[in-house]
């Protein structure tokens, strides 16, 4: 087999240990040097004098955890260094040791049998820190509330049942006032907004309960964390709005998708960045993404047919904005998402719609240009033919009997101009 790197390394990492191996290559004679590394910054640094002693051009380790990361940022500058899924690398059953895993990724790498995973630039990294951490925020929130639904129900105070959000304008002054200590129901009621659609009588009863000291002590310690979340998830925002400062255009680009907000256009270029150059094409981005089926077959049989794994994060918010974009008004993905869920199911539908949604990314991204909606009736435009029978059978299922005469085109309805007319 053809050999790629004369000089490469390979890098098994751990929490505290790191095992690099030096694969050097001198006509048909190949010589490994082995040495242990740990994972402080001192021997990092004398992880990078060594590979530059044994001249290695390149460097590959495995994503594992976050451990790759602090080895990146010593070595990217010294070698070439490639980070790795290690679901792709994977050595010889049985042969599993330290040693034996970085001799093997040295091979793998001086082969050139390795595909790199995609490590953006430092900014895109700090952003996706911001975009994260904001996800997890929301979902402590969410958690700390259903705990607060849940000491609700247990002292039998069925708030949630008259109201669409318990952490609204009414819910939290009914919370408030309950861990203050009131406890008369028609007080509590009188918190509530006049604009809550909701019987004041049903209100009333649902707020009869036994509420004791044990419940208000756990409401206040629930609320007390959800009003610090949201004043986390704000200042999340705000230095997350700093940090697009530079892509305030790309930004304003993904705003235009339907379905896709400003938290949602944050976490793509958070994850994807603004440089579409390191993806060959936008099928290359959907397989990255998780987004596009699996390639299992064998004498002519599809086995799996199930999207792939890819980034959590990006596929999480494509999906919630495919479901959006499907039920925007006069938008191409209502009739994409509609077309598609006729033959297959609702899932699967949401999937192609993101999937689609994130090749128009690619090319927005790429070309600088806004999103160009096609519009709802636009398959029905691409195929006239197609769609009359099938609107015509439906007509038929309810009972209508009906005949297709074609409409002249527009061009032949106008009047033949006459002798002495001008038209400008």
């Amino acid at each position: 087999m053809e050999v790629q790197h004369e000089r490469c390394a390979g890098l098994d990492l751990a929490k505290d240990s790191l095992v690099a191996c030096a694969r050097i290559q001198s006509r048909r004679k190949v010589t490994r040097h082995i040495e242990t590394f740990g994972t402080s910054t001192r021997e990092l640094l004398r992880l990078s004098e060594w590979l530059q002693q044994h001249r290695c051009t390149h460097a590959l380790m495995e994503a594992t955890g976050v451990y790759w990361d602090a080895v990146w940022q010593i070595l990217h500058g010294a070698v070439e260094t490639v980070v790795a899924n290690a679901a792709h690398v994977k050595a010889v059953p049985g042969r599993k040791t330290d040693v034996c895993d970085s001799q093997w990724l040295a091979d793998l790498l001086a082969h050139g049998l390795v595909r790199a995973s995609f490590v953006p630039p430092p900014p895109i990294q700090q952003l996706r820190d911001l975009t994260r951490t904001r996800a997890q925020r929301v979902r402590e929130k969410r958690r700390h509330v259903q705990r607060i639904h849940k000491t609700l129900e247990r002292a039998n105070i069925k708030l949630a049942a008259v109201l669409t959000d318990i952490m609204g304008q009414s819910g939290r002054a009914i919370l408030e006032a309950m861990i203050a200590g009131e406890s008369d129901p028609k007080v509590l009621v009188g918190l509530v907004n006049y604009r809550v659609h909701a019987d004041r009588q049903k209100i009333l009863d649902a707020l009869q309960g036994r509420l004791t000291d044990h419940h208000r002590f756990l409401l206040r310690m629930h609320l007390a964390h959800v009003n610090q979340l949201d004043a986390d998830i704000e200042l999340l925002d705000l230095k997350t709005d700093q940090q697009l400062e530079p892509l305030r255009t790309q930004l304003q680009l993904l705003k235009t998708i339907p379905g896709v907000d400003t938290v949602a256009a944050h976490v793509l270029l958070a994850e994807i960045g603004a440089d579409m150059s390191r993806f060959p094409s936008a099928g290359h981005l959907v397989s990255w993404a998780g987004l596009c089926p699996r390639n299992e077959k064998s004498a002519g049989k599809s086995f799996n047919t199930r999207i792939r794994n890819g980034n959590p994060w990006l596929k999480s918010t494509l999906v919630q904005s495919a479901r959006a974009g499907a039920r925007t008004r006069s938008s191409y993905l209502r009739a994409q998402y509609h077309r598609l869920s006729a033959r297959r199911r609702k899932n699967k539908a949401t999937i192609a719609v993101a999937a689609w949604m994130l090749v128009a990314t690619w090319f927005m991204l790429r070309d600088g240009t806004p999103w160009n909606d096609l519009g709802v009736d636009f398959f029905d435009r691409r195929d006239p033919a197609r769609s009359a029978p099938r609107l015509t059978r439906r007509l038929e299922a309810l009972g209508y009997q009906v005949a297709i005469t074609k409409a002249p085109h527009p061009a032949e309805e106008r009047p033949a101009p006459t002798l002495g007319s001008v038209s400008q």
